[in-house]
C-alpha cells in the first residue's frame, strides 16, 4: 500500500486520534487530571474524526464523504478546544459558575440542556493544570484540530486517479 494514499492517510489520521485519545486517558487515570465538561465534548470529537477516518481507510471509497465528517469533527472540536482556552485567558470574577457533576445533570436535566450546559463551560474548563512546552491540554487539542481540519480540507480537495 503506497504511503500517500488516501487509505494510508485516514489510517494514519484514525492512530493519530488513537494517540490524543490515549494521552487524554493517561492523563485521567495515571495522572489524577479529572476532565471538564470541554475536555470531554473535545474527546468524543476526536473520536468521531477517528471514527471516520478507520471508516475512511477500511472502506476506501467515498473519501470526499468521509472527508466531509471529519472536518465536521474536527470543526467542532476546535470550537470547543478554543473556548476552552478562551475561558482560561478570563480573570477569575468573570468565569461562569462551575456545573454539578455530570452524572447529577444526567438524572436531572433534559440531554439538550445537559448538551448546552457543556458546550458553555465552567470556572472548571479555565483551570491548568498540566501543560507541555508552555502549553495547556485544551491549547493542543485546537492545534491537533487544526491539524484534522487541514486533513480533511486537503483529502477532499486531493486529486483521485
Amino acid at each position: 500500500m503506497n504511503l500517500a494514499s488516501p487509505r494510508s492517510l485516514f489510517f494514519l489520521a484514525f492512530l493519530a486520534c488513537v494517540a490524543m485519545l490515549g494521552t487524554g486517558f493517561y492523563l485521567q487515570y495515571m495522572v489524577g487530571l479529572e476532565p471538564c465538561p470541554l475536555c470531554i465534548l473535545q474527546r468524543i470529537f476526536f473520536a468521531g474524526c477517528g471514527l471516520f477516518s478507520l471508516i475512511a481507510a477500511l472502506h476506501g471509497r467515498a473519501p470526499r464523504v468521509y472527508s466531509l465528517l471529519i472536518l465536521l469533527c474536527a470543526l467542532g472540536g476546535a470550537g470547543t478546544a478554543g473556548r476552552q482556552v478562551w475561558l482560561q485567558t478570563l480573570p477569575p470574577d468573570q468565569l461562569p459558575s462551575c456545573l454539578p457533576p455530570l452524572e447529577y445533570m444526567m438524572e436531572s436535566m433534559p440531554y439538550a440542556d445537559i448538551i448546552w450546559t457543556m458546550f458553555h463551560g465552567s470556572a472548571d474548563c479555565a483551570e491548568v493544570s498540566w501543560t507541555l512546552l508552555g502549553l495547556s491540554i485544551p491549547e493542543w487539542s485546537l492545534l491537533a484540530f487544526i491539524g484534522f481540519a487541514l486533513f480533511a480540507v486537503v483529502q477532499f480537495f486531493r486529486r483521485r486517479g
